[in-house]
């Protein structure tokens, strides 16, 4: 990924473009970062001069110019990817910002909601019932965690802090990270689920997590809730579907799906025991692009590889 790192010089010369749907107060702040007005807009060539591009989507116009550096406003950069060959030499990064908190209480909503009952609660107040429901406990519990980047570990980190037992599932096994009490590897992770009274995904999608969550890994989940603030189409839904209907799964809170919105008539909207929310776990904030790409500039600068760099061949 280093060799994608543009030189300062370059840098400090490039034409900074964003895109129209970039906000007023996003290209203010761009412009102060990088000491040069912003060029709002794309145009159907692209530019012959080295360029800086700021936004959701890179157009096939640009991706044959002279690109520096993209910086997403988005976390996800799949689409991005899935688009086309990435420019060569061209460095990608992504807005995380403050997603990480946003996502983690999310989460941390929907365990508590679990241990009060209150979909049980709510249903009855709907039937103007009065039945006392024992409340659970989420201390000594167990949530296992895909994904051990910036945002699984930042959900860890707060259930934890709540006495959860935390297990990080990664792409190969290694030390705990910060937030995690254990991390497995993705074919070590049985053992977890079985124990598991959530399982969080935030994977990213890539060819190697399309349709991760399928038949087999629901089958050893043994009753757990499961929560998915990553991808929608890391998740194979009709597998889902016969998981929650025979009670391996025993909820679902969805916030992403593979095709959204998901259209009235959607089999998804008929899953028993589960909620879809409209990938609002983690909105991003235009303070979160400033900041994220404040944070990018300063290390290309300095000569380092920013945090939030993608390695696009593994696409995150």
């Amino acid at each position: 990924m280093s060799e994608n790192l543009p030189a300062p010089g370059l840098l400090a010369r490039a034409r900074l473009l964003a895109a129209p749907t970039v906000g007023a107060s996003v290209v203010r702040g761009l412009e102060r970062i990088a000491g040069r007005p912003v060029e709002q807009g794309f145009s159907g060539t692209p530019p012959e001069e080295p360029f800086i591009c700021v936004g959701a989507t890179l157009p096939d116009a640009l991706r044959g110019g002279p690109l520096v550096w993209f910086h997403s406003v988005n976390a996800g950069t799949d689409a991005l990817l899935s688009a086309g060959p990435w420019p060569s030499g061209a460095l990608l990064t992504r807005t995380v910002g403050r997603m990480g908190e946003r996502i983690a209480q999310y989460v941390l909503a929907w365990v508590l909601a679990d241990c009060q009952s209150v979909p049980e609660f709510a249903a009855q107040h709907a039937r103007a019932e009065w039945r006392r429901i024992p409340s659970e406990l989420a201390f000594g519990q167990t949530a296992v965690i895909y994904g051990t980047g910036r945002i699984g570990s930042t959900v860890a980190g707060l259930l934890r802090a709540c006495g959860i037992r935390t297990v990080g599932v990664g792409r190969g096994p290694r030390t705990a990270s910060a937030g995690f009490d254990r991390v497995v590897g993705a074919d070590d992770d049985a053992q977890s689920l079985a124990s598991a009274r959530w399982v969080v995904s935030t994977l990213p999608l890539t060819p190697a997590t399309d349709g991760f969550f399928g038949t087999d890994r629901f089958a050893g989940m043994g009753g757990a809730t499961f929560i998915n603030v990553g991808r929608g189409a890391t998740v194979d839904m009709q597998a889902l579907e016969a998981a929650l209907h025979t009670g391996v799964v025993g909820r679902a809170v969805l916030d992403v799906l593979p095709e959204e919105p998901a259209a009235p008539g959607d089999r998804c909207w008929q899953l028993p025991r589960t909620v879809i929310t409209s990938h609002s776990a983690g909105i991003t904030a235009d303070e979160d692009i400033v900041i994220d790409f404040a944070a990018c500039w300063e290390a290309m600068v300095e000569g380092r590889v920013p945090d939030t760099a993608v390695d696009v061949g593994r696409g995150y």
